[in-house]
This record gives structure tokens, sequence and C-alpha cells, in this order.
């Protein structure tokens, strides 16, 4: 049985028992039409199954982030070929492992968020708890539909969209375009939003479900690709006047602290939550963006490294700099002692992430706030998808793209106050573009579907990547706006599609 989405696999929602840790909701074995469906504990493990990849080492780990690795941000640490074809726009990379799964692994997530929102209402169950369950399942498809709508699809063409009781047997070709996309995640996330609750509304057992303000907030966004401003801006405006978030204000590096995951800037993370034994799920990308080996004392991967270009991006005085980035000569706490800064011998850059690090600053870290497998670095750190910051960013750029000049001072005063910076004036989309930079460097924001939109993707990338001490340990690269402004379909996808679903133009 072929088809473009491998439909069938992904009924089994007892893939996963870190699951109950995060959620308090205990998936088991593959139901059936017969067996299933029943009752509000078969709906809860559904509900739990939308989120069994949210642990996924390839997932939200590493996964799409070698197309983030993309941006001018960043390197590809260590000799990893398939990952610099990705970063050079290099079709070898097609029918590789690290991305391969991406498609597949996110409709698998939009199957599980289609049965309940085909089966739920059918259950005699409390209807507030129905309600959330189905609001869960619209919020969890449209976050994945635009995952994959912004990284493979574009105006000659979109991607899937499969339907509650689609066939599983057959294939479904791609969307006309990528605003037919939007257009269905916008009522995705609509319906989403009708039916959830605000986050503080919610018991503690139920942090890490979908929210009524994480919608909003990923319609701005979507509204925002969408280059429609003035939705981009009354959805921010609905996140920000809830009065459910804030900045945490005490400084940007307390933001990426355990004891923070909960807080007001809180909107949407990978949540962490490590057992008694520390093997908690979660995201892998703070051992992943660690230094190789970690000096001896943990096994860090060192695959994405900052460059001098990003560095240098900041302005003198701003605290975001050294909350973000190490560099040779830096001290930094690491397993409970002082450490000087110093790069792996083999790495490509001589500097390093340093915002998921505060995990491993603690005497002792393991099993408690680091996972003893240092081949899966997990710490209990809730890794953002979406931060407040930037909800009040993408307000502050729906405001300048209709109001013009200093029509986003506001929203990018407080951010830039939090950073330690005097507030300005008359600030434009180059400041935008700086300030949403500094701020969200090396997270899932994604510089690089940033300067795609924009368009500046190719003159940036036009232009070589440096160290600390100015060597180039990048060249320039070829990026081509009507080819490289999408991701390359996955193979396998296209072949088990017999056809159907064809690959991007020029890939």
């Amino acid at each position: 049985m072929k088809t473009n989405i491998k439909y069938f696999a992904v009924l089994a929602i007892g893939l996963f028992s870190a699951c109950t840790k995060q959620l308090d909701i205990e998936p088991q074995g593959p139901p059936s039409a017969n067996n299933f469906w029943k009752t509000k504990e078969d709906a809860l493990k559904a509900q739990g199954g939308m989120y069994e990849k949210y642990g996924d080492g390839d997932y939200y780990g590493r996964g799409m982030f070698w197309f983030i690795n993309a941006s001018d941000d960043m390197v590809t640490g260590r000799n990893k070929p398939e990952g610099d074809n990705i970063k050079n726009f290099n079709r070898s990379y097609i029918g590789g492992g690290y991305t391969e799964s991406q498609w597949s692994m996110r409709y698998a997530i939009i199957k599980r968020a289609n049965d309940i929102i085909e089966h739920v209402p059918g259950i005699n169950m409390d209807e507030n708890l129905k309600k959330q369950i189905i609001g869960d399942a619209y919020f969890n498809a449209g976050l994945v539909y635009f995952q994959l709508a912004s990284n493979y699809g574009n105006d000659k063409a979109g991607i899937p969209i499969v339907t509650p009781g689609t066939d599983p047997a057959k294939p479904v070709a791609k969307a006309q375009n990528v605003n037919e996309n939007y257009d269905f995640i916008i009522s995705l996330l609509l319906k989403a939003a009708d039916n959830l609750p605000y986050f503080s509304e919610m018991k503690a057992t139920d942090y890490g479900k979908a929210h009524k303000t994480a919608a909003w907030a990923y319609l701005s966004k979507v509204y925002l690709f969408k280059k429609d401003y003035v939705n981009a801006a009354k959805y921010a405006d609905m996140v920000i006047s809830s009065g459910q978030h804030d900045l945490v204000k005490t400084s940007f590096a307390d933001v990426f602290k355990a004891s923070n995951n909960w807080s007001k800037e809180y909107i949407w993370s990978v949540v962490c939550s490590p057992d008694a034994g520390g093997t908690g799920w979660g995201s892998i990308l703070p051992g992943v963006m660690l230094t190789n080996k970690a000096w001896g004392i943990y096994n860090g991967w060192g695959y994405y490294l900052p460059t001098k270009e990003l560095y240098d991006s900041y302005e003198a005085g701003d605290q975001r700099r050294e909350a973000t980035i190490l560099k040779p000569g830096d001290k930094f706490m690491f397993f409970g002692a002082e450490r000087t800064f110093v790069k792996d011998a083999g790495a490509t850059s001589d500097y390093q992430f340093k915002k998921y690090m505060d995990p491993f600053a603690y005497a002792d870290p393991v099993p408690k706030h680091v996972n003893p497998n240092g081949d899966y670095g997990t710490t209990d750190l809730n890794v953002p998808l979406m931060r407040y910051a930037e909800v009040l960013l993408i307000k502050a750029e729906a405001a300048i793209q209709t109001g013009g000049t200093g029509s986003g001072d506001s929203e990018l005063n407080k951010i830039r106050t939090r950073a330690g910076l005097a507030p300005k004036t008359g600030m434009t989309m180059v400041d935008l573009k700086r300030e949403r930079r500094n701020e969200l460097a090396g997270e899932w924001a994604d510089r690089h579907r940033d300067l795609v939109r924009w368009g500046d993707a190719q003159a940036t990338y036009a232009k070589p990547l440096h160290d600390s001490k100015g060597n180039e340990i990048w060249p320039a690269r070829a990026y081509n706006p009507q080819v490289h402004n999408v991701w390359a379909v996955p193979q396998r996808e296209i072949d088990n599609s017999s056809g159907l679903i064809k690959q991007n133009e020029g890939w």
C-alpha cells in the first residue's frame, strides 16, 4: 500500500511511556475502530499520542534544525557531509537521514489529530474536557502544517492537505500554493483558539498541552508569513492584551533557566520532564549545541556553532550577546566548576551557543538536571518554540510594515530594555531585523526562513562566514531565490505517492 504520508503507520499511539511525565497521560497499545474511541481514557490516550514525536531526537532536536543551520548565524560544527550539503543548498542531501523523516513524522501527528477531531465528539464524557482535547488536536495539526508549509511550500506549490476521514490508501496531491496551506492552517488555529482554555486556567498537570494564546501566537506568525500584516498585528495584540504573558524581567539569561519553564514568557516549548532516573524526554538541542565531547566531562555533539557575523551584529552593551554566545577566553560554569571556554580541536568555529547551558552549570547535574545518557543530551530546560518576545517582534514587524518608521517602537523597546539597551525612536525594518536576530538566535524561530521571506537570503549567503579571529570558516554560497526559497520534498514521499507528489521546482 503506497501513500505519500505513510498514513497507515501512524495509528500506533502507544509507542512512548515518557509522555506521562509531561501530560500525565498514559498512552497504550495501538487502537482500532472496534476497541477504541469509546471512553474518556481513550480520548486522553489519543491526546497523548500527538506529543510522542516531541521527544524524538530528529523532531525537535535536529531534524528541521538542519534547515535553520543554513542561516548566517551558525555553521555545521563538525564534519557532516549531509549537513554541509543542506547548508550549501546542494541537492545531494535529498534521500539522506537528517531531514528525510520530517515530512512523514509531522503527517503522523496530523493523522492523530484528525482522528481526534473525527472520533472524540462522539464520546460520552465531560464536555469541557472534550472541548479541550479537540482544541489541542486542532492546534497540533495547525502547528505541524505550518512547519511543513513554511519549509516546503511556496507560490508554485504547497503541501498536501489531509482532512479527517481521508482514505489512508490514497496519496494526496499538493495544495496549489502555500497560501492555500496558510488559509487552511488559519482555519485550524481559529478552531483551536475557540476550544482551548487560557494557560492560567489549566492545572499544573496539564502544562504542556495547548492553550488559547498559543493558538493566537501562531495565528499571528502564520499571518506574518502570509504578509497579511493587519491580521498578524491583530492576533499578536490579542496575546499581548490577554494579560497571560510578559517578558521575564530579571535578565535575558534567566529566560533559559528551568525555573522559568512556565514563566509568563512561555507560550510554546518542547517540554522536558526528567524522571527519577534523569532520562527525561524533550529536545536534545542543548546536547547538540554543546561543544563536541564537552571537554571530556559530558558527550556534547557540537553540531551548530555561532559565527562572527552573529556575534558582531549585537550593539555594544547588549546583554543578549554574552547570554547567547561563548567565545574563546569567556568564563562559565560547567558541572559546578568555573571553566574558561576553549573550542574543540576539530570544531569549525571557535564560538559556542550558550543559551541552553544553564542545566549543565550545577555541581553533579546528573540526573536531576541533565540526562545521564550523553548520547541523548536532554536537560530539564523547556526548549522554546515560541516566546512572548517573539510575539512582540511579530507585532512590531507588522506595525512597521503597515504604519512605517517608528510604529513598532513600543514593542521593540520592551525587548531592548530587557537587554540592557537604551530605548530608541523611529525604528525601521533594519532595526526590527537586528532585534529579531539578536533576540532569537539559535532558537526554533528560524533565522533562515526570516531571511527568505524578507528577500535577504541571496545577498546574505553570497558572503562567507568567519570565526572570532576573522578566519573564513564557511565560503560564500549560491542561493537561488527561485529554487531555494523552499526545501526539497523528501524523495521517499515522491516514490511512495507513485509520482503524484512532485519534487519542488529546481530541486
